[in-house]
């Protein structure tokens, strides 16, 4: 499953931004999804899941109480609300299919970045 993410750019620590991914692969409402993000030196990680339903919902530790995941179902899309960011936030962030919070297919977007610096 490919989707399309948006909603990067550079904001100030403490900043805000509103990531959106979406797709047009069938059977969305089916699966759940991760938000991961790929920074140099750190490799692919898990920032964010949420079930197919959106009734569940888990959070790296480093991102918990800053960032809310969320989903509708009808658009196909996937939303990340990412409050207080710090510059350890910067890097690309991608959507992905997920089986469960560490467990998701290798991401095949694109990604959008996120720069965080002041």
């Amino acid at each position: 499953v490919q989707f399309v993410e948006s909603g990067g750019g550079l904001v100030q620590p403490g900043g805000s931004l509103r990531l959106s991914c979406t797709t047009s692969a069938r059977g969305f409402s089916n699966y759940a999804v991760n938000w991961v993000r790929r920074t140099p030196g750190k490799g692919l990680n898990s920032v964010s899941f949420i079930s197919s339903d959106g009734a569940i919902t888990s959070y790296a530790d480093s991102v918990k109480g800053r960032f809310t995941i969320s989903r509708d179902n009808d658009k196909k899309t996937v939303i990340l609300q990412m409050d207080s960011l710090k510059p350890e936030d910067t890097a690309v962030y991608l959507c992905t299919r997920s089986f469960d919070p560490n467990t998701y297919d290798l991401p095949r977007g694109q990604g959008t970045q996120v720069n965080v610096s002041s």
